[in-house]
This record gives structure tokens, C-alpha cells and sequence, in this order.
């Protein structure tokens, strides 16, 4: 950006970061945990296997450890700012998947209406994917542990 507003909006990058890594952490922390503990009216990881099985995934109980782990350790790492591009992978990971073998028959739009029948399409994976992507090349920013020591 150039001139005073686009010098002075620079000094805010770290705290956009964060922003976005709190939004990010805070939602895969979320969905792991439903996947893997059943936390927040998630199914836990018993019924999410067998989820995960007719949807293709074989073993099912084995990719559903995988894509909770990956989220809700993921998350963690991107909240705290602790191994961050490790954690935005994993996750962004998750998102691509998800997209390409899930929601991408459903097309684009989320289902607005929660039309009975109907799933979701790409639209809230590819924000997800695009915070991920974000975080893998721009880092955690300062305030994070990563950069706890880091000088002004």
C-alpha cells in the first residue's frame, strides 16, 4: 500500500494475523474435538469412523482419527502460534479434501436453506483453505509463541 494510510494500516498486519489466527484455530479446534471426543455435540470418533467408511474412506476409524487430529491439533498449533505452518498444513489439508471428495458434488454455494437431502458445497472450505494458505506464507506473525522472542 502506499502514502499515510497504507504506512499506518502496515503497522496493524500482526494483529490481522492474529485475528485470523484465532478464527481459524478456535474452528478446527472445535470440529477436531467433535470428531475425536464427541465435545460440542460432535459424534466422537466411533461414529465418525463408520461416517467416514461409507463415505469412501477405508478404514474409515483410521481416517477419521487422521482428519480429527490433523483439526484439532492443527487448530491448536494456529491458535497459539506454535508451529504454525506445520498446523495450517495439516488442516488445509483437511479442507482440501473435504472439498474435492464431499461438497464439490454440491457445487459451490453452502445449502443457505438446510434443505433436507441437499449437502453443503465448497463455498466454507475454500475460506477455510484460503485462512490456511494465508498462514502457510505469511507465518505466524509476532504475536505468537514462534515469535515470543522476537525483537520490535
Amino acid at each position: 500500500m502506499g502514502g499515510k494510510l497504507g504506512k499506518s494500516l502496515e503497522a496493524y498486519a500482526d494483529v490481522g494475523t492474529l485475528c485470523l489466527r484465532i478464527a481459524i484455530g478456535v474452528i478446527f479446534l472445535a470440529h477436531g474435538s467433535q470428531k475425536l471426543f464427541g465435545w460440542f455435540g460432535g459424534p466422537g470418533l466411533a461414529a465418525m469412523g463408520d461416517a467416514f467408511s461409507q463415505m469412501g474412506f477405508q478404514p474409515g476409524l483410521f481416517w477419521a482419527a487422521v482428519a480429527g487430529a490433523s483439526e484439532f491439533f492443527g487448530g491448536l498449533t494456529v491458535l497459539l502460534g506454535f508451529a504454525t505452518h506445520v498446523g495450517a498444513f495439516l488442516i488445509g489439508m483437511v479442507m482440501l479434501v473435504a472439498m474435492l471428495k464431499v461438497h464439490l458434488p454440491n457445487g459451490f454455494f453452502l445449502n443457505f436453506m438446510c434443505t433436507p437431502g441437499v449437502g453443503h458445497g465448497i463455498e466454507y472450505n475454500v475460506a477455510l483453505l484460503g485462512g490456511c494458505v494465508a498462514l502457510l506464507l505469511g507465518g505466524p506473525g509476532k504475536y505468537s509463541v514462534e515469535c515470543a522472542s522476537c525483537k520490535e
